[in-house]
């Protein structure tokens, strides 16, 4: 069976849907934009790559990654669109270093694209009526009053709180530390070998250059944090605030996925090794313990312990998710998230799980190597993760 490696990780900056910098940049642009600097950093010709998979959530039903295989001269590229909700790009990684494993496959471009600016609105015939159409949102399980469809803060957030006995105090230190040190990140230059920087119409069409993640807030602080109003004051004990749960944002995010023989025959220089992959489904009402049980059964498929694990990338979907781990799987608070995650950089949803594979990557190699382990929780009751070794 063929090794799969990555030889290249890129990113975009990440921006503040709808009023920041990405506001008027469709999923096509970002799309083709993350797959050209894939290819082009992985060193390989561009026909040599057998497909490309790119995670989209609530585009209205396309196909980002045949279109960026289109723009980019990539004709006989084919590609698929895919959605497994948040936990979309760790999926498409998984699935192109499957497809490498096998043997079918030697070269995919893997990722996600979240343009949630410029999403679509979704409208569905009423039921009964001939023409009459109202706003309509795709349901990720069965609503009820424990685990609310289109309410996160109560099906992931709340929900894990109860169940793990988790403080306000807690949530909101564990946002202020993320804000930290995302800005501690930027401002060190870490991001700048994972971004790729995108030329954009400006005002008046003057251009713009955007590569610096714009949605951390360097001016946060404890107190600010501990002021803001709960979502839900109609429920007692209600700690989930906007300061502790994630951002609404946009982004694109990508790997080239590649044999090591393939690498090895072509000069190239893997970053990492995908060592193992995997989905897990929970209770939706469970929802934030998709990303532990996904965790869970990528170290038990790796042979491996969470001990094992140098550095976690753990998404801030809420505050809480990282913080249940951190206590069931009595990991090191300072192994995790370690440059910031959802409450800070923003979680641009179906680019997110690539967003975290792509700093790993790079801040393993920084600091000289070991395992990287990537886990989300995601809509519907499940989670997605990603074992990588550098």
């Amino acid at each position: 069976m063929s090794a799969p490696v990555i030889v290249s990780a890129v990113r975009t900056a990440i921006g503040t849907a709808r009023k920041g910098t990405l506001a008027n940049t469709d999923g096509e642009t970002l799309a083709s934009a993350i797959v050209e600097e894939a290819v082009r950093r992985s060193r390989l010709e561009p026909h040599r790559f057998d497909d490309i998979l790119l995670a989209e959530s609530q585009y209205g039903g396309g196909d980002l990654a045949r279109y960026a295989a289109v723009v980019n001269g990539m004709l006989d590229v084919p590609g698929v669109a895919l959605n497994r909700h948040c936990a979309g790009s760790l999926t498409s990684i998984g699935l192109a270093a499957a497809s490498v494993k096998s043997g079918m496959e030697s070269a995919l471009v893997a990722g996600g694209v979240q343009a949630t600016s410029m999403a679509p609105r979704l409208r569905q015939r009423v039921a009964g009526t001939a023409d009459e159409y109202a706003d309509w949102y795709p349901a990720t399980h069965p609503d009820s009053p424990t685990a609310p469809n289109q309410d996160m803060s109560i099906s992931v957030g709340w929900n894990t709180v109860k169940a793990v006995g988790i403080t306000r105090e807690e949530q909101d230190a564990w946002a202020y530390r993320s804000h930290q040190r995302a800005v501690a990140a930027i401002d060190a230059g870490k991001f700048a070998d994972e971004i790729v920087p995108l030329k954009l119409d400006g005002p008046g069409d003057a251009p713009v250059e955007f590569a610096v993640d714009e949605h951390p807030r360097r001016d946060t602080s404890p107190a600010k944090l501990a002021s803001l109003k709960v979502l839900h004051p109609e429920i007692p004990g209600f700690s989930i605030t906007a300061g502790n749960s994630s951002g609404v944002n946009d982004a694109a995010a990508a790997v080239a996925v590649t044999s090591a023989e393939l690498a090895l025959a072509e000069g190239l220089t893997p970053l990492a090794r995908i060592l193992a992959w995997g989905a897990a489904g929970v209770d939706p009402a469970l929802m934030g313990f998709g990303a532990l049980r996904a965790a869970d059964k990528v170290l038990r498929r790796a042979g491996l312990t969470y001990a094992d694990v140098t550095l976690w990338e753990i998404n801030e979907a809420f505050a809480a998710v990282p913080i249940a781990a951190c206590k069931e799987f009595g990991l090191d608070e300072e192994r995790v998230n370690f440059s910031g995650s959802g409450c800070s950089l923003g979680h641009p949803v179906a680019a997110s799980g690539a967003r975290m594979v792509v700093t790993l990557v790079h801040e393993l190699r920084r600091r000289g190597g070991g395992l990287g382990l990537a886990t989300m929780c995601a809509g519907g009751g499940q989670g997605g993760a990603v074992l990588i070794e550098v």
